[in-house]
């Protein structure tokens, strides 16, 4: 971090632009950290990708399923690899509030850029009690701490509590993982004051033109939808950002097809199963080359049918054959 407590919320606006990627954490066939291949895979992401900033150890890392040590090592290999390449928030949140700022003062430590937290989640508190959990974490780190306003956690934040957390000297942001009218809501309240993003790939260029959203942080698309030498996020990102919004949409419709792999494979597994999909996330990523390994308990695998499935979706939209050809 290369800012004082008092200058996060500018240090937030300064650097949060583009691009970034909420990363699985892999493991190996036995259910280890991979340690290997979360090197490997980062390389891709900040060496062929030209990813932004990487969002570790959040709900694409299994966060629930990694001990405490997995998670300090996770943070510190990413923090390595990141280095002078791209940013990295990391995701130190635990509902024990105590634990949350040693989780929290390690990422600062050695050496991550931003912290974030997916609102705490037991037991049942009253919005009072949530800001206390926000207001003793934040009064105990240095380093810059964004909001995850996710339907994970079980509830939402209400927009007046938001703006009561976004007061707080270090709190520069929020990952609103909320139907857009509820980003809608809270703009006017914090968002000049805090980064506001949201992890929907499909609203990114809206929010990017109607709320001047500079920052997609993040999602797994970046690396799910992209390949070495077909990179149309990046490119209709970078078209938006500029200001250059017709081509811009030109540029992220050729997404779409994908976007309905990624609907069925993803959104519709949550949506419609209440399951959070990173067996299939994983498996996605092994196709494309890149690092995965099992889920961790409770999540199953996917069926053999389910692999097939999904090889021959990704194979008709085209996004195996450009992996092959650039390998």
């Amino acid at each position: 971090m290369n800012y004082t407590r008092s200058e996060a919320k500018e240090a937030a606006k300064a650097q949060f632009h583009g691009v970034w990627a909420a990363i699985t954490t892999p493991f190996t066939p036995d259910g280890e950290l991979d340690e290997a291949g979360l090197r490997r895979n980062m390389r891709h992401f900040t060496g062929v990708l030209h990813i932004d900033g990487i969002f570790c150890t959040g709900n694409m890392g299994e966060v629930w399923a990694l001990t405490k040590e997995e998670r300090l090592r996770a943070v510190e290999i990413v923090v390595e690899e990141a280095r002078g390449k791209c940013k990295v928030i990391a995701h130190t949140a635990h509902h024990s509030a105590r634990e949350t700022v040693e989780l929290t003062r390690h990422a600062q430590d050695v050496g991550a850029d931003f912290t974030i937290f997916i609102n705490p989640y037991f037991p049942q508190m009253t919005e009072g009690e949530v800001f206390t959990w926000f207001e003793y974490v934040a009064s105990r780190v240095d380093i810059g701490m964004w909001m995850f306003d996710s339907s994970y956690s079980g509830y939402g934040l209400s927009v007046d509590l938001t703006a009561r957390i976004a007061e707080l000297p270090n709190i520069c942001g929020i990952k609103v993982g909320r139907p857009p009218e509820h980003y809608a809501q809270l703009h006017p309240l914090i968002g000049d004051k805090i980064v506001m993003s949201h992890p929907s790939e499909e609203l990114w260029l809206r929010l990017m033109r109607d709320f001047h959203q500079q920052v997609h942080n993040s999602s797994a698309t970046p690396y799910a939808f992209q390949t070495a030498d077909s990179q149309p996020l990046r490119e209709y990102t970078e078209l938006g950002l500029s200001g250059r919004f017709e081509e811009a949409e030109e540029r992220s419709r050729t997404l779409d097809p994908i976007r309905q792999v990624w609907d069925k494979w993803q959104s519709r597994i949550w949506q419609e199963r209440r399951v959070i999909p990173i067996a299939y996330l994983k498996y996605w990523c092994e196709l494309l080359g890149l690092a995965g390994g099992p889920a961790r308990e409770p999540l199953a695998a996917l069926t053999d049918a389910e692999r097939e499935e999904m090889r021959a979706d990704l194979t008709r939209v085209g996004l195996l054959s450009r992996v092959a050809a650039a390998a």
